[in-house]
């Protein structure tokens, strides 16, 4: 590669660098943005430090059950009598843990399949793109229901549920960009100087795509959430782990809502409600920082 390539590629990590830095210095001055990352960062500091925040274990039995809220159980015990509060502060690890991951797979997946489809073109991208539309014509939440059935209650296997149908989205997002990106000027320029295919996709298209994967990660995360929370309210979440979503099946099929403690109910649903709301406002930031109009539109 010519002294000539290579300076280039350094003035454009260079203004790369400077994009991500006037980003973040927007970012701060966002106040749905600030509060929703503010929101988020407290939740995995909770999720992290679960276990010496927790006055009781959230295995064990501590009290009678349906005790309401007391100075000792402040959101009051479960149908076993465990205590609510334990609960749903580990429950925010397994809800975390499950959204970012099966996010995290989806997208790797999605952009997989959108760069190379979006760059090589012709056959690969007809028969990528047949694959993504199939799954895409398919009924999510009734997909996910039968595949959950086959694969069964296991973290990992909802994890990969969650994750097969959440990705074609961000493949069709990925080969929109990179179809555009292709035929810009410093990819026939790395071609002409001998890049390979490979550096080209790495070095090039998915430097050049990775703010678009990182804004869906943002929205696909909130959807994981609440898809592994709904898929335990229907009894088909791994009973061996806390979440947000079994706690809300057991309250459910135990009545807890016509008990003396409705909490059971109320609290992990405010916990779902608000961390889902977190990640929307981070969502909102960044396409107002992306997308001027939206700032326009708002201050009119």
């Amino acid at each position: 590669m010519t002294k000539e390539i290579r300076l280039r590629q350094k003035r454009k990590y260079g203004e790369r660098f400077r994009e991500i830095k006037e980003f973040l210095r927007v970012y701060r001055k966002n106040r749905l943005g600030m509060l929703g990352l503010s929101l988020i960062i407290i939740y995995v500091i909770i999720a992290l430090l679960a276990p010496y925040i927790t006055p009781y274990d959230p295995f064990e039995r501590v009290a009678d059950p349906f005790l309401p809220p007391n100075p000792e159980h402040i959101f009051g015990t479960d149908e076993l009598g465990r205590d609510i509060f334990s609960l749903t502060i580990y429950g925010t690890r397994i809800s975390l843990f499950v959204g970012i991951l099966a996010t995290l797979l989806s997208a790797f997946i999605g952009s997989a399949v959108g760069i190379v489809s979006g760059y090589f073109g012709g056959l690969v991208d007809d028969l990528l793109m047949r694959i993504t539309d199939l799954f895409l014509i398919i009924p999510g939440i009734p997909f996910l229901i039968v595949l959950s059935v086959i694969l069964g209650s296991n973290i990992w296997n909802i994890i990969t549920v969650i994750a097969i149908i959440s990705w074609p989205s961000t493949a069709r997002l990925v080969r929109s960009e990179t179809l555009s990106l292709k035929t810009r000027t410093f990819i026939e320029a790395a071609k002409l100087a001998g890049a390979t295919d490979t550096y080209i996709l790495f070095r090039h298209i998915l430097v050049n795509v990775l703010p678009l994967i990182s804004a869906s990660i943002i929205l696909t995360i909130t959807r994981a959430i609440i898809l592994e929370a709904g898929l335990s309210f229907l009894g088909l979440g791994d009973p061996t782990k806390i979440s947000w979503g079994t706690m809300l099946y057991f309250a459910d099929r135990y009545g807890a809502m016509f008990s003396t403690n409705p909490y059971y109910i109320i609290i992990p649903g405010i916990a779902l409600s608000i961390l889902g709301l977190a990640f929307v406002f981070v969502s909102y930031a960044i396409d107002e920082i992306v997308n001027p109009r939206l700032k326009t539109r708002r201050l009119r």
